[in-house]
């Protein structure tokens, strides 16, 4: 949880990014060497930003930096360590980890590099994680980021945060940040756990952040209101034991209902705006169907095919491709459904991804061709990451009932 502040805050001292990961993760062995035989800090988190920055005051010290330079962010960092931890410095940003993910993002790189190498050096996501947000082999995100951080090197890059003016042509990308780094959080994509719930609260806050920065920004808009909309679910989506719940058995009682009023509000000024066709502000209009339905009856889901249509006209994804295809079931059959599904099948990014072999399933099932319903539920449990995930799907196999085609 700590990591991405460590990290954040080692970068402004050093500019360095192969050196950040060295210190960063020689903090993290330090306490794993410290606390067992000293004890847990009060403050862990402030003990670790103290290792931290020491170790980087003696490797600012090593490379006998430009005097000047030195001083300055040897007294800062000081009363950093001593405790003072005064205001930043004045930016136009205000968040450490927000303003580091601006000097990731920077015009440089193309924007697929950017944003791979900010989620994995600063949002604590991995290689794989970040392969399966986009659809790719790790092989290639690996390259992608060792690529990134050398041309960076190469090109002598300054971590120097940009200003106001400036950070229009890096906005995308650090949307796109901060929507994958709340994914992952909503949906685990690999571990024993269905949710990683301090993700969803750290893209919650940047977006918040964003919104502080830029308020009539209808793409931060969206994503915020997107956010809070889904986030609204989190309480409801898994029991007290962490088995998973999925949408149309969860008890919306258990949703915060404050908290989907601030989404909704959200996405109402993004609208006023004249937002109707961006990303986010689509995907924010298809969370809001879901979240003003009390109950599950009450979902407009031809409503949410049409957006789903709209957002693939504006952002063309297999995935969004397969949602639509979900949305089309719901509200027309599956029958409707079964082709675009199909359709899918041949798409090479979609060739592994365990959500298409569930939705297949689905249909199947509803279909009444139960042996091969069963086959894609084994299928799309074998294809998941996430062990929460593979149990539903091999329970959703076990439960087709024996029968015919029909």
């Amino acid at each position: 949880m700590e990591s991405p502040r460590l990290v954040a805050r080692l970068a402004r001292m050093l500019g360095d990014l192969d050196s950040v990961e060295e210190l960063a993760q020689d903090t993290l062995v330090a306490a794993l060497e410290h606390w067992p035989k000293q004890g847990i800090p009060d403050n862990p988190a402030a003990w670790l930003m103290a290792t931290a920055q020491r170790r980087a005051i003696d490797r600012l010290r090593q490379r006998r930096l430009h005097a000047q330079r030195q001083v300055q962010v040897l007294d800062e960092q000081q009363e950093h360590v001593m405790g003072a931890d005064q205001a930043d410095h004045a930016d136009d940003i205000g968040d450490d980890l927000l303003r580091l993910v601006f000097v990731a993002c920077h015009p440089l790189l193309p924007p697929d590099a950017r944003v791979a190498l900010t989620l994995r050096l600063l949002c604590g996501l991995t290689t794989a994680e970040i392969a399966r947000a986009y659809l790719q082999p790790e092989a290639t995100i690996a390259q992608r980021i060792t690529r990134a951080k050398r041309l960076l090197a190469e090109r002598q890059v300054p971590f120097e945060v940009p200003r106001r003016q400036e950070l229009p042509q890096r906005l995308q990308s650090v949307l796109d940040v901060v929507y994958l780094v709340f994914n992952e959080g909503y949906a685990a994509s690999s571990g024993e756990d269905w949710m990683r719930p301090a993700l969803c609260e750290e893209a919650l806050r940047l977006g918040r952040v964003l919104h502080g920065l830029i308020p009539a920004a209808v793409p931060v808009l969206g994503l915020l209101a997107l956010m809070e909309l889904q986030a609204s679910r989190l309480r409801a989506r898994s029991g007290s034991d962490g088995t998973p719940v999925l949408l149309m058995e969860q008890d919306r009682s258990r949703w915060d209902w404050l908290q989907i009023s601030r989404g909704v509000a959200a996405l109402d000024k993004a609208t006023a705006l004249g937002g109707t066709d961006d990303p986010y502000v689509l995907q924010a209009m298809i969370a809001a169907c879901h979240a003003q339905a009390r109950r599950a009856e009450q979902t407009d889901w031809s409503r949410i095919a049409t957006l789903y249509g709209q957002l693939a006209e504006v952002s063309p994804s297999p995935v969004i491709e397969l949602n639509r295809a979900v949305a089309v079931a719901q509200a027309h059959g599956a029958q409707q459904a079964w082709p675009l599904v199909e359709a899918l099948a041949d798409d090479a990014r979609l060739q592994g991804y365990a959500p298409l072999a569930a939705v297949r399933g689905d249909l199947l099932d509803r279909l009444g061709r139960s042996a091969e319903a069963r086959a894609a539920f084994t299928q799309a449990a074998a294809l998941s990451g996430n062990a929460r995930e593979r149990d539903i799907l091999l329970a959703r196999a076990a439960g087709v009932p024996s029968g015919t085609a029909r």
